[in-house]
């Protein structure tokens, strides 16, 4: 876009000074027509490379779509002030005017129409260029985001709804209703719920802390009846957190993580810890005792996780690996914050 536009301005530049020279009515006869184009060059080039700077700056301080309108307003005034101003200092180097007529109307007042008409084309040009950049920019993102939630959704549907972990879970009921109704009745609930939430937020892009913690309870309540003693865990959330979001299957993903990749036994009991920090990520942690041998792995768990943030614009995770523990920090969005961000 930068190449392209300063191609423009090469082109642009020459061609508008040659197309004001051609209109102005005021060449004297004994002036030569190099000069006189050369002045009207110089005219162009500041006042064009002014504008584009005063452009440039409006949109670095406002650079939302959602901010156009102050935009515009912002160049516009600028631009006009740039118009009346910018030439003092060729009219006085090639003395067309003197000192105390530079700061009068009447020498600016010939010539502005035509300065502020070729600042509107040019500021126009500008912001369709810039709308259509970002409108494609944005488009861009969203058939990203598109492909990463159909990615995150068969990868969710082929590792927490195979059959392998649908076996696992009706082999544990089976081995519960003989034992235990009660306790058979509550892990069908805990394994609809898990289910239903997987069906239900698999097209959204974000859900509420309150839900994906929930969410993992049920879980890892399914987990823990595999694992009866030997998987504890512990969650420390304070409510005033709970209408933070995350994209939804985070929390689980990491739990998931944790449970695959280390051993889970009644002599290495592992422990999750599942909490926030500084009330701005939330953080699984586990304790770390890896397994000598681990099943097939595609380990796309965190790079889904890593993407989707990127994708939507956030901060990155925080991977953090001890010689005891293994930690993973993930950014809560909070989204009436981002709202005000893009309106301010």
């Amino acid at each position: 876009m930068k190449l392209r536009e300063v191609h423009i301005r090469w082109i642009g530049i020459p061609l508008v000074a040659l197309i004001a020279d051609a209109t102005d009515g005021n060449h004297m006869p004994d002036e030569p027509l190099w000069y006189t184009y050369f002045i009207s060059l110089c005219f162009t080039a500041v006042y064009w490379n002014g504008a584009t700077f005063i452009i440039y700056r409006f949109r670095k301080a406002f650079p939302s779509i959602s901010k156009t309108g102050r935009r515009l307003a912002f160049t516009a005034v600028v631009i006009v002030f740039w118009m009346m101003v910018g030439g003092i200092p060729i009219k006085l180097l090639f003395d067309l005017c003197s000192i105390s007529e530079a700061f009068t109307y009447n020498e600016h007042a010939e010539f502005l129409p035509f300065n502020m008409v070729a600042a509107t084309v040019i500021s126009l040009g500008y912001e369709a260029f810039y709308f259509f950049d970002k409108w494609k920019e944005q488009f861009s993102l969203n058939q990203q985001l598109k492909n990463q939630q159909i990615r995150t959704q068969y990868e969710v549907l082929q590792n927490q709804m195979s059959p392998h972990f649908l076996f696992n879970s009706l082999n544990t009921l089976t081995t519960i209703i003989p034992e235990n109704a009660d306790a058979a009745v509550s892990f069908t609930e805990r394994l609809s719920e898990v289910y239903r939430y997987i069906l239900q937020n698999k097209d959204r892009e974000l859900v509420s802390l309150k839900e994906e913690v929930e969410f993992v309870k049920s879980y890892l309540y399914l987990l823990r009846m595999r694992y009866p003693d030997n998987l504890s865990v512990d969650f420390n959330i304070d409510e005033k957190y709970l209408n933070l979001t995350i994209p939804p299957l985070t929390l689980q993903m990491l739990a998931e993580n944790a449970i695959k990749h280390n051993v889970v036994s009644k002599s290495k009991p592992l422990h999750i810890d599942i909490y926030i920090e500084n009330g701005k990520s939330v953080i699984v942690k586990n304790n770390l005792q890896r397994k000598d041998s681990l099943d097939k792995s595609t380990k796309t768990g965190l790079e889904n996780i890593r993407k989707r943030y990127s994708i939507l614009g956030q901060k990155e995770i925080d991977v953090i690996t001890s010689a005891s523990n293994f930690m993973v920090a993930v950014p809560l969005i909070d989204l009436l914050e981002e709202r005000d961000l893009r309106f301010t």
